[in-house]
């Protein structure tokens, strides 16, 4: 069933057309990948689905009673506010009539013929639009993404925030989901819920996105926008891409031909007096003709060109950590850490948000000290380091003065090179180099960082999330330039595709500290991971550890440690299969609840299997402490 219609869409701004004369359909349970360079307009192309921004001509067809959704990209504006209620919100005005209409019945008055249709009127409504269930559809959504209805937004992470934010939009029981970067600044476990939960999603889906993996995954459909076309894609992600290159090479084909054509008749034209005099008027015709086809052309982008300006070898060490411990809010983050870098390693940091990844860089850089252990770092070193907060970039100066400091030149392989000229080797002309930075989009701001960052000599090239925002050709472009760099990478991104084709090597942060050295990159990481749950064993029976009292340190006499028992030592020996097999039945569990249909089954069932999860958590957490107390 078709579910939306673009009948001849136009929009431009200026003389740039973001769509031109666009027709575009979407059925049911389509899950539509809209790709395209950064600047095409895909984020206009959803706020023209949602009323943000107007067509300049042609119509967006939505049938009655289809309920379009949007998940917002921005975190939420106002922190301060309860989880059950910021998802209610997404329901619009329905909650505020069913508040009415149950003050109304309260106060109601037979005979008064006003009030009377007024109640007809919100009863009508809600009967329509299911808002007698809202309040069990909020409860639902919080039971279904295990979150507490009655907590406060500002508690929650960065991917529990989309979570929310997910939640919001399906509340209004949506036939249409629009998702814009869904999978910005989360972590590779949260993305693959996210994939599970939108493949079990009933309606249609629009969503854009520059994560490879994510799009293969999800995407049963491509529409490319570019100069304003939109062009349909049928099928997976990497038919798309075998088409979209043949569509460029004939343009390109095209164009040459055309222009062969264009430039024999410029000749022709300004050949001499008597040419002139016997010139056929139908071919002056043609020819003005093909000069006004000229000038409607609009062309493709270039390509992202750049190098990066490499500086003297580092020494053949890089860095080099032993028994490196630190820890945060009394958590551990790293815990007897030995860890060799070499020159020319490329290294991949994987593991969820907040696990201590940026911690371990800042400690390798010097930025921090840590608790235990020492850090020795190799000689000549010169660092270059994308921060994914940007905060390197000076907001208010122009795109040109962040990158070259005031000046007109910048240096690139031992030549001067006009900073206008480097610009628009990553797509800046001079207009845009001479705008705020304050004015660019997410894409151009991680393009700019680049352009900053590769203009200065380095050997040590440290990437923290540096694929948000960027299109699919610059990523790739990325790629190829970090498989040629000499020196040495360290890596830190969520995008799968992007690790797999650019890092050698990869440390796993397992979580309480816990980080494993693992030769590849992010599906060797899946390959060990299900190496060690298959080693797992899987029935052992769970009995908590033995309660020992350990005797306190005395005082008086100066002692600080005491002998353990034989039935202390049998624990202790015993405790690291306990803790394994406790993770591994815990991790079992949590995949369970995380099943998108998980709380879809009877209250029994589930509350069962949550019961069973806190139990398990508790024995882990008395593991781990007795554990801690034993071997101290």
């Amino acid at each position: 069933m078709e579910v939306l219609r673009f009948q001849q869409a136009c929009l431009a701004f200026g003389t740039h057309p973001v769509l031109d004369k666009v027709d575009f359909s979407l059925f049911s349970g389509e899950r539509v990948c809209l790709v395209g360079r950064n600047g095409a307009g895909k984020s206009t192309f959803l706020k023209v689905l949602t009323g943000q921004q107007s067509l300049d001509d042609g119509q967006v067809v939505l049938p009655s009673g289809v309920v379009l959704s949007r998940l917002e990209q921005d975190p939420p504006a106002k922190m301060d506010t309860r989880i059950a209620d910021f998802i209610r919100e997404g329901a619009g005005d329905l909650a505020d009539k069913l508040q009415q209409f149950y003050q109304l019945s309260d106060a109601l008055d037979a005979d008064n013929a006003q009030q009377m249709r007024r109640f007809e009127q919100l009863q009508a409504e809600l009967d329509s639009r299911d808002g007698w269930s809202l309040e069990a559809r909020v409860t639902a959504l919080c039971q279904q993404f295990a979150m507490e209805p009655e907590a406060n937004l500002a508690s929650l992470s960065g991917g529990w925030l989309r979570k929310a934010a997910l939640a919001r939009a399906l509340v209004a029981k949506p036939d249409i989901l629009l998702l814009d970067e869904p999978t910005n600044h989360l972590d590779i476990a949260a993305i693959q819920w996210l994939e599970g939960f939108l493949k079990e999603f009933k309606g249609a889906i629009i969503f854009i996105s520059h994560d490879r993996a994510f799009i293969r995954a999800l995407a049963t459909r491509i529409i490319d926008l570019d100069r304003g076309q939109l062009t349909s894609h049928p099928g997976d992600y990497q038919q798309y891409l075998d088409r979209k290159q043949k569509i460029l090479e004939d343009e390109q084909q095209h164009n040459a031909l055309f222009d062969k054509k264009l430039a024999e008749e410029e000749v022709w034209i300004r050949q001499g007096i008597k040419a002139r005099r016997t010139r056929n008027e139908g071919r002056v015709r043609a020819l003005k003709a093909l000069r006004k086809e000229r000038a409607a052309r609009v062309d493709s982008l270039g390509k992202v060109e750049f190098a990066i300006e490499q500086a003297e070898r580092s020494g053949k060490l890089v860095f080099e950590a032993k028994q490196l411990s630190h820890s945060f809010g009394g958590e551990p983050l790293l815990n007897k850490l030995d860890l060799l870098v070499m020159r020319g390693d490329r290294l991949a940091l994987i593991g969820p948000n907040g696990v201590g990844k940026s911690t371990l860089i800042k400690l390798l850089l010097g930025e921090l000290e840590p608790e235990q252990g020492m850090i020795k770092r190799g000689s000549n070193l010169e660092v270059a380091y994308f921060d994914q907060h940007r905060q390197a970039l000076d907001l208010d100066a122009t795109v040109q003065d962040n990158v070259a400091d005031g000046r007109q030149e910048v240096m690139q392989n031992g030549q001067s090179r006009h900073v206008l000229s480097y610009l628009q080797d990553f797509l800046f002309p001079p207009a845009r180099s001479r705008t705020p930075v304050r004015a660019l989009s997410g894409g151009e701001k991680n393009r700019l960082l680049l352009a900053r960052l590769f203009a200065k000599p380095s050997n040590l090239l440290i990437l923290d999330e540096p694929t948000n925002d960027l299109d699919v050709e610059t990523l790739e472009l990325l790629e190829d330039i970090l498989q040629q760099y000499q020196g040495t990478v360290i890596l830190v991104s969520h995008d799968r595709e992007f690790v797999n084709n650019t890092v050698t090597s990869s440390l796993l942060f397992a979580g309480r500290g816990t980080i494993v050295d693992i030769t590849g990159g992010y599906d060797d990481v899946v390959r060990w991971q299900s190496q060690q749950a298959d080693k797992a064993p899987k029935t052992a029976r769970i009995e908590p550890p033995a309660e020992v009292p350990v005797k306190k340190a005395d005082k008086d006499t100066g002692a600080t440690e005491r002998k353990l028992s034989f039935k202390e030592k049998r624990e202790l020996e015993q405790l690291p299969a306990l803790i394994e097999t406790l993770e591994t039945q815990l991790a079992e569990l949590q995949q369970q609840v995380n099943a998108p249909d998980f709380f879809a089954s009877p209250i029994e069932q589930t509350q069962a299997v949550l019961n069973q999860l806190a139990e398990l958590e508790s024995k882990l957490a008395h593991a781990y402490e007795r554990w801690e107390i034993l071997e101290a």
